[in-house]
């Protein structure tokens, strides 16, 4: 369909998210109607044909004409498309994953499938906003979904404490982006991002407008767990469910970044001097900070919890490269990080269980004897993580730092690299441990088969990660659309700086 895009109704630009919400409202009525005691599991079928519908419209609109929707509140481009695709496949492979890792819970499953669904449509508007007001209720539709996620598991000690702490601080992180969208309507007159980026520099109260920026910085930064906002990750990460870790490490994050993008290179491009300084000293600590603590954790979730950090570092190393490589080698990293994190999860969920019986990295010793596939799958993703050639990891690693040398950030860029180094020591010592040779009463009594779905999800993710690594075209392709509807060209006889920082200050 090439309607042009005053003619293509409002109702498209959401249509992913508006079929989410039926099927979040399907799930929700449809639990109400099975016996207490019966399995869940049609319902987590019904999300995950929500979502599959939902990834085809995403796909569907990459044919419609890039425009606005419901008085200039979202925006459908190929920004907008690629994290789309990126939530849905997440929230697919998560649901996946969740049919066989949650079936301690059948009385609760309902909820927890409609709160995925539901949390995905946060997600979802989050990426196609362009309406800072719209973009709050999307993070609050999201975050709400997680905190709850977070204390799924009861009847734990850990599980709740963990939902508790998520959302006292998650609380004090939305306040501060909210008053940051109250401080750029009191120095702009204006909430849409397109005309903040059009009037912010006739402000007559620029500190405001700083502030303001600083404020909305905080609250993001917070979400995607980047230092010095990133205390709530470890206990949070130990305490929720495996599947659920997967989920929340990867998608609200990408919709974090998302808005992050589209805030700093959209509607505060003139005050690059000030957010670049800011990301860069964000960046420097997530990575130092998070493989530093990594080091020292026995359990693997928390060693996992401070790679998250270190690795919204990587990924905040792009944003300060000020260029259309910068924010496309920005969204590529996000997936190619999203498709090891998720896979990796999964493989803890399955050998570890509901309960999380298996917490230790000893735990794990002899894994490799008891499970070669499962083991050579999580292997894969570890050795994705440290930037081994040929997989995703590595792609992304090396086009964020080349985005970041090309802009003249070699400090910034020697950091990410040192770091990198530190972090392959504790990936490599889970990687020891599970080919390391069992011993008695080891942590690895049983592993459970590998369900199909489990299979399916493992085949999807691993595969993504190979392809990121190996034939990352495509993905690439789609990340540097993006980029440039956020930064379009410049003008041909703009010479060759096109890509310095005096670019970001185009107006649409």
């Amino acid at each position: 369909m090439n309607l042009p895009s005053e003619f293509v109704p409002s109702y498209y630009r959401i249509l992913p998210e508006i079929i989410m919400t039926i099927f979040g409202v399907i799930i929700m009525m449809a639990d109400g109607m099975i016996a207490p005691k019966n399995s869940r599991r049609s319902l987590g079928w019904i999300a995950v044909l929500g979502t599959l519908l939902a990834t085809a419209a995403s796909v569907w609109q990459l044919g419609l004409a890039p425009g606005v929707g419901y008085s200039g509140t979202v925006q459908t481009d190929a920004f907008s498309v690629f994290f789309h695709l990126l939530i849905c496949g997440i929230v697919l492979v998560s649901l996946l994953v969740s049919l066989d890792a949650t079936k301690a819970a059948t009385e609760d499953m309902g909820a927890y499938y409609a709160l995925v669904v539901f949390g995905a449509v946060g997600m979802l508007l989050m990426t196609s906003a362009v309406e800072l007001l719209l973009v709050f209720v999307g993070l609050e539709i999201s975050s709400i979904s997680t905190y709850i996620l977070a204390g799924f598991r009861k009847k734990t000690g850990k599980s709740p404490e963990a939902a508790i702490k998520y959302f006292l601080l998650g609380s004090f992180a939305t306040a501060f982006f909210l008053y940051g969208v109250a401080l750029t309507f009191g120095a702009t007159g204006t909430t849409r991002i397109a005309d903040i980026a059009s009037l912010l520099p006739h402000s007559s109260t620029p500190s405001l407008t700083w502030i303001a920026l600083g404020m909305i910085v905080i609250g993001l930064g917070f979400k995607v767990s980047a230092a010095p906002f990133q205390v709530w990750t470890p206990d949070v990460y130990e305490g929720a469910p495996s599947p659920v870790v997967g989920l929340m490490s990867t998608a609200p994050k990408a919709a974090a970044f998302a808005v992050l993008l589209r805030i700093t290179y959209d509607a505060f491009s003139t005050l690059h001097a000030h957010w670049t300084v800011l990301l860069w000293i964000m960046a420097a600590l997530s990575m130092t900070i998070g493989n530093l603590g990594a080091l020292r954790q026995q359990s693997v979730k928390r060693m996992l919890a401070y790679s998250s950090i270190a690795h919204a570092g990587y990924l905040l190393v792009a944003f300060t490269a000020l260029s259309r490589d910068g924010i496309a080698a920005a969204s590529f990293y996000t997936v190619s990080y999203a498709a090891m994190n998720v896979g990796i999860f999964a493989v803890v969920s399955h050998v570890g269980g509901y309960d999380d019986r298996l917490t230790l990295v000893q735990d794990f010793r002899g894994l490799g004897y008891k499970a070669p596939v499962l083991t050579g799958a999580l292997a894969f993703f570890l050795i994705s993580l440290i930037g081994i050639p040929f997989t995703g990891g590595f792609f992304g690693k090396f086009y964020v730092f080349t985005a970041a040398l090309h802009a003249g950030i070699v400090w910034l860029a020697i950091i990410g690299l040192v770091n990198s180094g530190i972090a392959a020591y504790y990936y490599l010592r889970l990687l020891v441990a599970v080919y390391a040779k069992p011993i008695e009463n080891s942590g690895v009594m049983a592993v459970p088969a590998i369900s199909w779905t489990l299979a399916v999800a493992l085949a999807l993710t691993v595969g993504a990660t190979l392809v990121l690594g190996i034939a990352p075209g495509k993905v690439l392709g789609m990340a540097q659309s993006g980029a440039t509807t956020l930064l379009p060209a410049a003008p041909p006889n703009s010479g060759p700086d096109s890509t310095s920082p005096p670019a970001l200050a185009v107006n649409r």
